[in-house]
């Protein structure tokens, strides 16, 4: 049977979700921990291939077995108790061997936090990205707007990707400003391109910096011109909110 897990992450600690030769990522511990507590090799199918330092909250994966030695409805509870303790299963569910939690993904949600005041707070520093400049929030709102829909965003992809298409679909982008100092930026799409969710963060800060103009976004975005976007923000603000397979309903 093949198994689809709901996978919670702080990624500080780790290289990333991909297993590799020369670094610990998530993905590794992940088959550790299964292939013990199952009693088998056991590998891993995963939505997102999250980077270096990212976060996660709604990662999917699944895994195939031929004896799954206990209750499904126990396999979370279980399972992450042999994981560190930055890692957990939420849910765990059964579903086709023909199932990919890669391509039958109807969207992907992401969010971007900004930690928004004049000095860091040591509690908030692994999971936003510092900024003690104050921020145009409307106007980071009304670009936000901008990047909704169909686009090319060659402009919003960092080199070394390997996609063969650079269009994808945008169904909602917000910035939200908090009282505890965080502005999260929430977006959610078809998919995704390398690093554009941080390159659009970027682009964010710039507007609220006042660095570009709100307006000027579709300009950008057309351009597909990468030195005309914001930078690329660093991994730590970053998570995965949730992998959806039906329809996005906002």
């Amino acid at each position: 049977m093949q198994i689809l897990l709901t996978i919670s992450y702080d990624g500080t600690a780790y290289a990333g979700w991909q297993r590799q030769q020369n670094a610990i990522a998530v993905q590794q511990k992940l088959e550790e921990a299964l292939s013990t507590l199952l009693n088998q090799p056991i590998t891993t199918k995963a939505a997102s291939r999250t980077d270096a330092g990212v976060h996660a909250l709604g990662q999917r994966a699944v895994f195939l077995v031929e004896n799954l030695l206990l209750p499904l409805d126990k396999l979370p509870q279980v399972l992450t108790g042999y994981l560190p303790h930055d890692i957990s299963i939420t849910t765990a569910e059964a579903v086709p061997d023909s199932f990919s939690p890669r391509f039958d993904a109807a969207y992907k949600t992401y969010a971007y936090n900004f930690y928004n005041a004049q000095t860091p707070n040591p509690l908030k520093r692994r999971y936003s990205a510092f900024v003690p400049r104050p921020l145009d929030i409307t106007a980071m709102q009304k670009a936000a707007k901008h990047f909704i829909g169909v686009h090319d965003f060659t402009a919003f992809q960092a080199t070394g990707s390997s996609a063969k298409t650079t269009t994808r679909e945008i169904y909602a982008c917000t910035i939200c400003k908090h009282p505890s100092n965080l502005i999260t930026l929430t977006i959610t799409g078809n998919a995704f391109l390398y690093n554009m969710v941080r390159i659009i963060a970027g682009t964010l800060l710039y507007v609220g910096l006042g660095k570009i103009q709100a307006d000027t976004i579709p300009v950008i975005i057309k351009s597909k011109d990468r030195t005309k976007a914001g930078k690329t923000m660093p991994p730590e603000g970053l998570t995965l909110l949730e992998v959806g397979y039906t329809n996005y309903m906002p």
